[in-house]
């Protein structure tokens, strides 16, 4: 099976320059936990999360409609396409540790995200049960920290 059998179309979106107020609120809107981030050419530069709103507003001591997502994320992205086989997915996540992949054209437009909802939603009867949770528990492992 391939991605896009399960990815997820519609979806929200930011760029650079947005503030992580109105990022938080179209996150909220959309009831997900992430935002691909574009850029000027519409492709996909990085990932945006709830966490990494709450982690700016905890460090940078700044009202969040001040701190523009550029300040926020890291320029690692990882992404697959739509007719990537479904396992070629679990794996970049496993390896990643990430909850989400962008799904972008080979220009890196984005067209979907594929995450970790669409293949528990479709555990069993179109993906298998125990490669999502290899998968999950891949992810949930902590990361091991440098210098401690």
């Amino acid at each position: 099976m391939n991605v896009n059998d399960i990815m997820t179309r519609s979806l929200q979106t930011c760029t650079l320059h947005d503030n992580l107020a109105t990022v938080a609120m179209r996150m909220w809107e959309s009831d997900c936990g992430a935002l691909p981030v574009k850029n000027y050419d519409e492709q996909v530069i990085g990932m945006i999360t709830d966490r990494d709103i709450c982690m700016a507003a905890a460090t940078k001591h700044r009202e969040i409609s001040d701190i523009l997502v550029w300040e926020t994320i890291t320029g690692d992205v990882v992404t697959c396409h739509a007719e990537d086989d479904v396992s070629t997915a679990l794996d970049a996540m496993a390896k990643h540790q990430v909850r989400r992949l962008p799904v972008v054209d080979d220009d890196g437009l984005v067209h979907g995200i594929l995450c970790m909802n669409d293949l528990i939603l479709n555990a069993d009867h179109k993906v298998s049960e125990h490669d999502v949770m290899h998968t999950l528990k891949a992810i949930c492992q902590h990361r091991k920290l440098v210098g401690i």
